[in-house]
């Protein structure tokens, strides 16, 4: 099972590595610097093994992960089978819709190495939110933009290839 994992010899320099990771990640990058420390202090390491699972797929465990070290793979489990759908490496921000509300999870996530992520439990997320309501506004609109985003660079990279596909997207019509 994974394990949180605390700098006990130098907590702050801990607490400053978080605050830069959530200034690097879309779903925080925009908030004030206040509410980003609370939430670089609410989050917490955890430790993966290989092959150990991050989280599966039907669950709602109500936590983002922020992949420090290692890899993952995401898998979707169809007609008793899984299948990989892609990796997931180093810098990736994965399950932030998760922290606003309860969100079954479509796919599983299984550490392809020994992996450390940076997590962010929506309890906790929740909480911090009361001290800070006037940033839900720009956390929607960061959301709203990477949703976009994605749908833009998918069109861009991949629509003159997968032409079934094209009549599926429109998630950023949502």
């Amino acid at each position: 099972m994974n394990s949180s994992e605390k700098n006990e010899n130098n907590p702050s320099s801990e607490l400053e590595e978080n605050l830069e990771i959530l200034r690097q990640t879309y779903f925080f990058s925009g908030l004030p610097l206040e509410a980003l420390k609370v939430f670089a202090y609410l989050c917490t390491r955890e430790k993966f093994k290989k092959d150990e699972y991050l989280f599966r797929q039907h669950e709602d465990d109500g936590r983002a992960f922020y992949i420090i070290t290692g890899s993952a793979s995401l898998e979707r489990e169809d007609n008793g089978g899984a299948r990989e759908i892609r990796d997931c490496n180093v810098g990736e921000f994965l399950g932030g819709l998760t922290l606003l509300g309860e969100v079954r999870r479509l796919f599983s996530l299984r550490a392809t190495e020994d992996t450390i992520c940076l997590v962010l439990e929506r309890e906790k997320f929740t909480k911090a939110l009361k001290q800070f309501p006037d940033i839900m506004p720009r956390i929607f609109k960061a959301v709203a933009k990477n949703i976009d985003s994605w749908e833009e660079r998918f069109l861009a990279d991949r629509a003159d290839m997968c032409g079934e596909c094209m009549e599926n997207l429109g998630v950023s019509l949502i």
